[in-house]
Formats: structure tokens, C-alpha cells, sequence
């Protein structure tokens, strides 16, 4: 707050601008408050303070809330202000109360509505706005490509039915604006029919205000039941927005979870491989000392071979001793014969021990072969899991490319997007700097004007003290050409600063272009972060399909578990039609016994009722015939009791 004031007096003594003592004081008491909003209400800002104002709201401020109502603000004052809020990217709340903006003005506030990306609420109450159609069409221009602007005040400006077509077709084109204030215009039944067709399309209107503006009451009605619509429906976007954030969320603890299991499980199938590793190395081993144990066997073998090799020549010269020494042999022939079975008496027992060694060597071999055997089974299977398991990783690949794929275009597009933002971004450098041309070029001329009219003034100011050396006031002539001349030195003064504030400009030129180098490089940083972020999805991607094959299998699981019980249900319930049928039968049985029973009843009832008829007639005619006789003996009268 203390640099906005300060850059306020410096603007103002750049530009020779006498600054207000009112604007100064009020900026001086908010700097002691540290408030980000700026309230100028009721101060009248001449077109120069309204100049050195946008010159300052153009540099970076820390206000938030600009309050200009009431400021008596000419149409070039306003004009020149809200040029300066075109690039401002803080102030988010406007009030621009009462201050008789006309044409010059809604064209200025279709321009800011058009390219500001900042301000949220606007308040434009108590103007004329709407008096020429032609400027007000250009204002619903800039609402209708607005895409920040929240709320909007209008009331109080005269807008007609045409005003009001225009608005609303600027709301068939707005997606952002919800609350709108229309109070007390000129609208007409036209314009409540134009509002009410546009709201039919705009989603996003949830407060509308229409009071005092001629409109039928039914117009009005169908107006706030489009606005309750609207309003329920963003109540109920915000609802699923919540629930989607909820639901990622879950979905990301779950993914967190599913990594754990998958790297769990990696580390289990390298134990595995690493069991299988040192298995087949044992195995090698035992093959090799088996290898090593046949050779040695081998060996011996054919030490035996030699052995029966020279008894065989032994032999041999022991025939030729015996052919040649003849008689010799005849005396010798019992003993070398009782040798030659001693001898083949051994050879049996050696070929016999050698055929049991040879017996347990084969044995030991073919236990070898059987466990080699089993090691190449365990080994095949082994390999058929890996090639499972390398199957599943090429279509993790697989998946893997068309996921980068998807990642590689959504950041062709994000680059696509930037580049956009950049033509506009130097679309409207450009538009600044031709502004700023012709600001410059406007100065110039106006300057050259001001140059050539001094000297006309000069020439007549020599011509007159050339008649008023005769008359002797050549003092008060020359008075006057050193006024002139300062007047000049003024204006080339002011020429200066207009090239010193051109020379301001092109190094802000620089320094944007610089910034844009900066921002080049931070798009660059951020390709590679998504290059990393693309190959952290791809693996949280591979999870995923794991985790949803894993539920898949047990939704299977649980689906023929409910099939069995479905079966289980169908075949209690077909018993319990069985019993039920049964049952109904029964008792339409006993339903049967006991109407025959009651008929029954009714039959006993009527016989008990007539015997007791009977019985009581026949007492009755006894008790007459008792009577009759009694009273017909001569005995006498009896006292006879009666029944």
C-alpha cells in the first residue's frame, strides 16, 4: 500500500501532474489500515489523476477491492481507468456507482469484460449504460466472452428492450455469471421475453433481479422458476463433486492398498525364484558327484579287464611252456588245472561282486534319473509360469504404450493450449504497443502544434515589439518572449518524459520477453514432471488392472456362490409349495370333518330335543292319568306333589 501511494506521487511528478491532496491523504490513511481495498467514493478525479491511476494499476498492486463511486468521472477519465485495468490480474471486486458512464464508457467496459482475467463482482449501478444501443451491444460483447465475472449490477442504467435482447444474447454465450441485477430499467415486455429464452439455455444464472421494469407478473414468475432450476442444479453439481472427490479418494487409498498387495506379491515370486535357483544348483551338484562316482566305477572296471587281460596272457604262455616243454606239462598239467578252478573259482566270485556293485549302481542311477526327472517336470513348470507371467507383462506393456500414447496427446494438446495462450498473450503486447504508438505519435503532434503555434506567437510577439520599440515598452514585449520561451522549454521538457516513458515501455518489453523465456523454460520442467507423472500413472494403471482382476475373480467367486444359493432358495421354495399345497389339502379335509361333525351335532341336538318333548308329554299325560285316577278313588284325596 506504501509503494502504491509513492509510485502515485512519482507518476504524478513524471508527468507533471499536480497530484490530488484528497487522494493523496486517503491512500496515505488506508496504508495505515494494511487493507487490500481501495475505496476513492465521492473523491472527483480529474482526467489527469485518472491517467496517473491506470499508469499505477498497470504495475502490480496488492488491492483486491476498487471502489470508484461517485467520483464524478468524465468519459475519458473512465475510459483511461479501465484501459489501465485491462492487464491487472488482483483487483477481483469493481464499484463504478453513479458515475454517468455513457458511450465511451460501456465500450471501455466491454474492452475490460473482454481481456480482464480477473475481476469477479461489478457493480455499475446508477448509470447510463444502456442509453445508445451501439456502445451497449458492444458491452454484452465483452460479457459474452467473459469467462471469470461472477456477479454483475446493472441497475439504474436505462436499458430498453433492445439492451435487454443484446444482454441476453451475451447470456446464451456466458457459462460463468450467477447472480445479475436488473432493477429499475426500461426493459418491457420484449425484453422479459428475450431474458427468458436466454435462460432457457443459460445453466448458470441462480440469482436474477427484474423489479421495476414493466414486465408481466407471469414473465416474472417463469424467470425465477428458471433461476431456481438453475439453482438446483448447481446445488446438485456441487453435490456429485463432493461425492467424486470422495470417491477418488477411496479409489486412491484403494490403489494405495493394491500396490502394497502387487509388491508383496513380487517379492514372493523372486523368493520363489530364488528357491528354484538354489534348488537346481543342488541338483547339478548331485549330478556331478554322480558323474564323478560312474567314472570311478568305470575305472575300476577296467582295472579288472587288464587284470583278466594279463591272466589270460599268463595263461597263453603257459600253454607255450607246456607245448614246448612237453613231459613238463603232463606233471604240472594236475596242479595248473587245480590252479585253473581255484582261479576260475575267484573270477566267479569277482564277476559276481562286481555284477552286485553294478546292480546297485544302476539302481542308484535310475533314483538319480527319477529325481532329475522331477526337477525337469518342477523346471517346465516353473518356465510355463514364467512365460505366463511374461505374457502378462507384455500386455502390461501393451497397455503401457496406448496409456503413454493417451498422456503424449493430452500434452499435444496441453502444448497447443500454451501456444494459443501465447498468440494471445502477444496479440496483446501488440495491441499495447500499438496503443502506445499512437499515444506517442497523438503527443508529437500535439507537440509540433504547440511548437509551430508559440512561434506564430513569437513572430507576431517581434512584429508588436518591433512597433512598441517606437513607443518605448520594449521591456513588457520582452517579458513576454521569455514567458514564451519558458512555455517552450516546458513543452520540450514534457517531450522528453513522453520518450523517457517510451524508453520505460520498451524495457518492459524486454522484460516480458525475458519473462516469457522463464516461462518457456518452466514449460519444459513441467513436460518432463509430466513424463515422470505419465510413467507413475502407467504403473499405478498396471495396479489397478491387477487389483480389478483380482475383484473380478472374487465377484465371480461370489456370483456362483450365489447361484448355488439362488438353486437352494428355488428348491426350498418349490418344497414349500409342496408343503403348503399339502397342507391346504389337509385342511380343506378337516374343514370337511367338521361341517359333518356339526351336522352331526345338529342331528343329536334336534333327536335329544324331541325325546325330551316326549319324555315331558309322557309325564304330562302320566301326571293327568295319576290326577284323573286319584280324583276317582273313594279312598280319599291324596296330597300327591307335584313334579
Amino acid at each position: 500500500m506504501e509503494d502504491f501511494w509513492k509510485t502515485y506521487l512519482r507518476m504524478c511528478e513524471e508527468g507533471g501532474v499536480e497530484p490530488q491532496e484528497s487522494v493523496v491523504v486517503h491512500l496515505q490513511e488506508t496504508t495505515a489500515g494494511q487493507c487490500s481495498r481501495l475505496d476513492l467514493s465521492g473523491q472527483s478525479l480529474s482526467v489527469e489523476t485518472c491517467s496517473v491511476l491506470a499508469r499505477a494499476f498497470q504495475k502490480e498492486t496488492i488491492f483486491t477491492e476498487v471502489l470508484l463511486s461517485d467520483c464524478m468521472l468524465s468519459e475519458e477519465g473512465a475510459k483511461i481507468l479501465l484501459t489501465g485495468l485491462l492487464g491487472n490480474n488482483t483487483v477481483k471486486i469493481l464499484d463504478m456507482k453513479g458515475n454517468n458512464l455513457k458511450s465511451s464508457g460501456a465500450e471501455a467496459l466491454g474492452k475490460l469484460l473482454a481481456h480482464n482475467k480477473a475481476v469477479r463482482r461489478m457493480v455499475l449501478e446508477w448509470n447510463a449504460l444502456g442509453l445508445w444501443d451501439d456502445t451497449f451491444s458492444l458491452f454484452c460483447d465483452g460479457l459474452a466472452s467473459n469467462s471469470i465475472l461472477t456477479q454483475l449490477d446493472l441497475r439504474n442504467n436505462q436499458i430498453n428492450h433492445h439492451g435487454a435482447s443484446e444482454l441476453a444474447l451475451a447470456l446464451k454465450c456466458n457459462t460463468v455469471l450467477e447472480v445479475l441485477d436488473l432493477r429499475w430499467n426500461n426493459i418491457g415486455l420484449l425484453g422479459g421475453r428475450s431474458l427468458l429464452e436466454a435462460l432457457q439455455k443459460n445453466k448458470s444464472i441462480v440469482q436474477l433481479e427484474m423489479a421495476g421494469n414493466n414486465i408481466p407478473s407471469d414473465i416474472l414468475k417463469a424467470l425465477e422458476q428458471t433461476t431456481g432450476h438453475n439453482l438446483e442444479r448447481q446445488s446438485t453439481l456441487r453435490e456429485s463433486r463432493n461425492k467424486t472427490q470422495v470417491l477418488r479418494m477411496e479409489i486412491q487409498t484403494l490403489k494405495d492398498l493394491k500396490g502394497s498387495q502387487i509388491l508383496k506379491l513380487m517379492e514372493i515370486i523372486d523368493r520363489q525364484r530364488d528357491e528354484i535357483g538354489h534348488s537346481n544348483r543342488s541338483a547339478l551338484i548331485q549330478i556331478r558327484q554322480l558323474q564323478e562316482a560312474l567314472n570311478e566305477r568305470k575305472s575300476t572296471v577296467n582295472s579288472i579287464t587288464a587284470k583278466l587281460q594279463m591272466t589270460e596272457a599268463a595263461l597263453a604262455l603257459s600253454e607255450q611252456k607246456n607245448d614246448n616243454m612237453g613231459e613238463l606239462l603232463t606233471r604240472v598239467r594236475a596242479e595248473t588245472e587245480e590252479h585253473k578252478e581255484q582261479h576260475n573259482k575267484e573270477r566267479k566270485k569277482d564277476e559276481e561282486e562286481y555284477a552286485c556293485r553294478e546292480g546297485k549302481l544302476l539302481r542308484e542311477i535310475q533314483d538319480q534319473h527319477q529325481t532329475t526327472v522331477q526337477l525337469q517336470l518342477k523346471l517346465e513348470e516353473m518356465e510355463r509360469r514364467c512365460k505366463s507371467q511374461q505374457q502378462q507383462i507384455f500386455d502390461l506393456k501393451h497397455e503401457l504404450t496406448n496409456s503413454t500414447a493417451e498422456f503424449k496427446l493430452r500434452l499435444v494438446q496441453t502444448e497447443e493450449r500454451l501456444e494459443t495462450e501465447k498468440q494471445r498473450s502477444k496479440q496483446a503486447l501488440d495491441d499495447m504497443d500499438g496503443l502506445r504508438q499512437k499515444e506517442v505519435e497523438h503527443v508529437k503532434h500535439h507537440l509540433e502544434e504547440s511548437e509551430r503555434v508559440l512561434q506564430e506567437r513569437i513572430f507576431k510577439l517581434e512584429g508588436q515589439r518591433i512597433q512598441l520599440e517606437e513607443q518605448e515598452h520594449i521591456s513588457s514585449m520582452e517579458e513576454k518572449v521569455r514567458s514564451a520561451r519558458s512555455s517552450l522549454q516546458e513543452v520540450q521538457l514534457q517531450c522528453s518524459q513522453q520518450r523517457q516513458t517510451i524508453y520505460e515501455l520498451q524495457s518492459k518489453t524486454s522484460q516480458q520477453s525475458t519473462k516469457m523465456d522463464g516461462l518457456r523454460r518452466r514449460i519444459e520442467e513441467l513436460q518432463q514432471e509430466l513424463l515422470g507423472k505419465d510413467q507413475e500413472k502407467v504403473a499405478e494403471v498396471s495396479k489397478v488392472r491387477v487389483e480389478f482382476l483380482e475383484q473380478i475373480g472374487h465377484l465371480q467367486a461370489e456370483r456362483t456362490a450365489q447361484t448355488g444359493l439362488k438353486e437352494k432358495i428355488n428348491a426350498l421354495e418349490r418344497e414349500l409349495k409342496v408343503l403348503t399345497s399339502n397342507h391346504r389339502e389337509v385342511l380343506l379335509d378337516k374343514e370337511h370333518e367338521m361341517l359333518s361333525m356339526h351336522e352331526k351335532l345338529r342331528h343329536k341336538e334336534a333327536e335329544i330335543l324331541r325325546m325330551r318333548e316326549d319324555a315331558a308329554n309322557r309325564a304330562s299325560y302320566l301326571q293327568s292319568a295319576i290326577l284323573t285316577y286319584v280324583q276317582g278313588s273313594p279312598v280319599g284325596h291324596y296330597d300327591i306333589p307335584k313334579k
